[in-house]
């Protein structure tokens, strides 16, 4: 039996510049972090002359398929093709948090089964491999409209400043600042849930069809990435992470009209009249974890004023991609 335990992440600045439909010009990059929530894969071999089945995927429902083409979950399908897996395999998935919400989750349940799938067949792949696999299965293989940042988060955890250029080249920088920073900042970011789901690629497509026009948006968003690693490595005020993040969270607004709705804003606007020096949606847009940069003096106010939304209590600079357990 093998157990993988993989990161969801935390984007904090750069989306929309990992798509190589804009850093294959100029470059692209982003600022994020794994964090301290996971989905889990669970394989593991699956005696199919027992049963009248050959596969077994646990998920919100329960697959059990004669072979893989007859599997209703796409990408665990195509996964399973991909490493030339038939049958006699079992999988099972636990999260700690909903899909669709804007961690990066679609990203994460991949590597983490791609992670799963090497070591059951025995083999070991690297953190890099493991990220471009992900992305090529994502982008070439499902088609979908997904960027580079959430597969690699996902691969290599950590906090780090992540790179774009060429076609499909990127390199992962630790953001080196002490344990104590990681804290504070980690502290002054707060989640919580607007009960919205949505799918990211939907989202993305559109602001792919708006490239043009979103330009110098993302221009402006790209040069956030490198101001908000100088006040991180330099140990600067950490308040001006929040005042960034505000000027990000309003150029992403003008990617598209899908980023945002007017419940969103109205909760965006309670945060800042509440202690909040700024924040932003996670993910593509229209729903899932609304984060904001506050202040920890001001938090209890702020908390009171979103007493009626579900608060996720997070911490930053998680492990990548692991495998947990490997054995009987």
């Amino acid at each position: 039996m093998i157990i993988v335990k993989t990161p969801l992440r935390v984007s904090l600045f750069g989306g929309g510049t990992d798509f190589p439909e804009y850093f294959s010009a100029a470059g692209g990059g982003v600022i994020g972090s794994a964090i301290d929530k996971y989905i889990y894969h669970t394989i593991s071999h699956f005696p199919s002359w027992l049963f009248e089945h050959k596969i077994r995927f646990a998920y919100r429902i329960v697959e059990h398929v004669p072979d893989v083409d007859h599997i209703q979950h796409r990408p665990f399908k195509e996964i399973l093709k991909y490493h030339q897996i038939h049958e006699n395999i079992e999988v099972n998935l636990a999260s700690d948090l909903p899909s669709f919400t804007g961690l990066g989750s679609s990203s994460t349940f991949t590597v983490g089964l791609i992670k799963g799938l090497n070591a059951f067949k025995g083999k070991l792949i690297d953190m890099h491999e493991l990220a471009k696999t992900a992305i090529h299965i994502e982008r070439e293989i499902l088609e979908e409209s997904v960027g580079y940042q959430d597969q690699i988060f996902a691969s290599y955890g950590g906090l780090n400043h992540i790179k774009f250029y060429g076609r499909d080249q990127f390199s992962v920088e630790r953001i080196n600042v002490n344990e104590s920073l990681t804290e504070e900042l980690s502290e002054n970011l707060v989640m919580f849930y607007t009960g919205m789901t949505r799918r990211a690629s939907d989202i993305e497509k559109g602001k792919m069809q708006r490239m043009d026009r979103n330009l110098n948006a993302l221009d402006r968003m790209h040069a956030c990435v490198n101001e908000a690693r100088e006040i991180l490595s330099a140990g600067r005020e950490l308040d001006d992470i929040g005042r960034l993040l505000d000027e990000t969270w309003k150029l992403k607004r003008s990617l598209s009209g899908d980023v945002s709705n007017e419940h969103i804003d109205d909760a965006y606007q309670l945060g800042l009249d509440h202690g909040a020096f700024g924040g932003k949606l996670l993910g593509a847009g229209g729903g899932g974890f609304l984060l904001f940069y506050v202040p920890q003096k001001e938090q209890a106010q702020f908390r009171r004023a979103f007493s009626g939304m579900h608060e996720v209590k997070f911490s930053l600079n998680a492990q990548g991609s692991t495998i947990i357990h490997a054995g009987a």
